[in-house]
C-alpha cells in the first residue's frame, strides 16, 4: 500500500517508522490502555529517533521537514496498531504554531524537548458553548500591567495530564475596535488557577480527555505565542495541520483493520473455498481500499501545499482530507468487522474497538458537517444558512 509517487526518502521514512511500529504492535497499545498507563516506551523511542520532531526546524532539534514527514510516522504507526494521537497535538500543531511564530525563547525552550519527546504539549481551543467555533471562544485574556489574566473553560482536551504546558485559544479586546480576537497563550501546567476534571469517555484510548478550568490564571508577558494582531491566521496555522494529521491518524487505522480483515479473508476457508474468493467479500474490501488510497492523496496535496506556504490552499485540501480519510476509515474499520463476522467482535482479533474509535475522525476536531459548510461557502461559494 505504498504510494509510488513518493521520494525514496519518503519511502524510506516509511518503511523505518512501520518497523517501529510492528516492534510494538496493536497488543502493546492495548495493554497501555487496560493498565490505564500512556505508551511512554513507544513515544520516547520515536522520540529517540527522531520522529517525533520530524516536521521542525534542524536548529532546535528537530529533521527539517514538515507535516508531509509527520503525516508517514503516524500513518505508518496507526497502520502497525499503535497511533500516537499526541503526535497530532505536540509537535503538528504546538511544535508549528511556535516553529512559525513563536519567539527566539519561546523557541528554545520548546521546540528541542519536543522534538526528542522529552516535553509535551497540549492544544487547547474547544469549549462547552462554543465547539471549536474560534468566534464564539469565551475564553478571554485581558491585562494586568505587564502580565495576562487568562479565564474561561475547555473541555475534551487531550493529554493535559502528561503535558508540561497547554497552548490555550484565549481572545483579547482590539484595542481599535472592542471586538475580540482570537490569541495563543502557553499555559504551563501547574500555574495557580489552572485546574484539569477527566471526563468520563467510553472511547478506549490512551490519551485521556480533560476539561480545563482558568480562574485568572496569571501569565506573564512572553506567555503570548506570536502576534496579538495576528491571531487568527497564527491559530489556522496550527489548525491545518491538525486536520491533515487527524487524516493520517484515520488512513492508518483503516489500514490496520484492511489488513486483519484481508488477512481473514484468504485464510477463513466455508465449504473448502475461502471467503476471500466471493465477491461479496471481496469488492467492499477492494472499495475500502480504494477509499483510503483516495483520501492518502487528498492528505498529501493537504501537506504539499502547507510545507509550500500555500495555507489558503492547505486550508481547503486540509478539510477535505480530513472528510475524505474520516469516511474511508469507518467504512474499511466497519468492512472489516463485518469480513470477520462474530470474530470481529471478540477480543482475540481486536477489531471491535476500533468501531468507536474509527468515528472521533468523523468528529474531531471539526465535524464532517462543518467542513461541508466550509466547502460550500468557501469554495462553492454558496450562501450560508447561518
Amino acid at each position: 500500500m505504498t504510494p509510488t509517487i513518493e521520494p525514496e526518502d519518503h519511502k524510506a521514512l516509511r518503511a523505518a517508522v512501520a518497523a517501529l511500529g510492528n516492534r510494538y504492535g496493536r497488543e502493546y497499545l492495548t495493554t497501555v490502555i487496560k493498565e490505564g498507563r500512556h505508551p511512554h516506551e513507544l513515544w520516547s523511542e520515536a522520540g529517540k529517533l527522531g520522529y517525533l520532531g520530524v516536521n521542525l526546524p534542524e536548529e532546535y532539534g528537530g529533521g527539517g521537514g514538515g507535516i508531509t514527514e509527520l503525516s508517514i510516522v503516524l500513518e505508518e504507526l496507526g497502520s502497525a496498531g499503535c497511533p500516537l494521537l499526541m503526535l497530532v497535538v505536540s509537535p503538528a500543531i504546538c511544535g508549528t504554531v511556535i516553529a512559525r511564530f513563536g519567539t527566539d525563547d519561546q523557541k528554545q525552550q520548546w521546540l528541542p524537548g519536543i522534538a526528542e519527546g522529552t516535553r509535551t504539549m497540549a492544544f487547547g481551543i474547544t469549549e462547552p458553548d462554543a465547539g471549536s467555533n474560534s468566534h464564539r471562544i469565551t475564553t478571554t485574556a485581558r491585562k494586568d500591567g505587564p502580565d495576562w489574566l487568562l479565564t474561561g473553560r475547555k473541555v475534551f482536551i487531550s493529554g493535559v495530564d502528561t503535558a508540561d504546558a497547554t497552548l490555550i485559544v484565549g481572545r483579547t479586546e482590539d484595542s481599535r475596535t472592542g471586538r475580540l480576537k482570537p490569541c495563543l497563550f502557553i499555559v504551563p501546567r501547574d500555574a495557580p488557577g489552572f485546574t484539569r476534571h477527566p471526563i468520563d469517555m467510553e472511547l478506549n484510548a490512551a490519551e485521556k480527555q480533560f476539561e480545563l478550568v482558568l480562574d485568572d490564571v496569571r501569565l506573564p508577558a512572553d506567555a503570548l505565542v506570536g502576534d496579538e494582531d495576528a491571531g487568527l491566521l497564527q491559530l489556522f496555522a496550527g489548525l491545518n495541520p491538525e486536520r491533515i494529521m487527524t487524516a493520517a491518524f484515520a488512513i492508518g487505522m483503516g489500514r490496520y483493520a484492511l489488513a486483519k480483515a484481508i488477512e481473514y479473508a484468504r485464510d477463513r476457508s466455508v465449504w473448502n473455498t475461502p471467503i476471500g474468493a466471493h465477491q461479496a467479500i471481496a469488492h467492499p474490501l477492494a472499495q475500502a481500499h480504494i477509499d483510503l488510497e483516495l483520501a492518502r492523496l487528498m492528505m498529501q496535496k493537504a501537506a504539499h501545499l502547507y510545507d509550500t506556504g500555500d495555507d489558503m490552499g492547505a486550508g481547503e485540501a486540509a478539510n477535505m482530507a480530513k472528510y475524505a480519510a474520516g469516511e474511508a476509515c469507518v467504512k474499511a474499520v466497519d468492512q472489516a468487522v463485518h469480513t470477520l463476522g462474530g470474530n470481529g467482535l471478540t477480543r482475540e482479533f481486536g477489531l471491535a474497538s476500533l468501531i468507536t474509535a474509527a468515528r472521533v475522525a468523523r468528529i474531531a476536531p471539526v465535524s464532517r458537517e462543518m467542513i461541508l459548510n466550509y466547502v460550500s461557502h468557501q469554495t462553492l461559494g454558496l450562501p450560508k444558512s447561518y
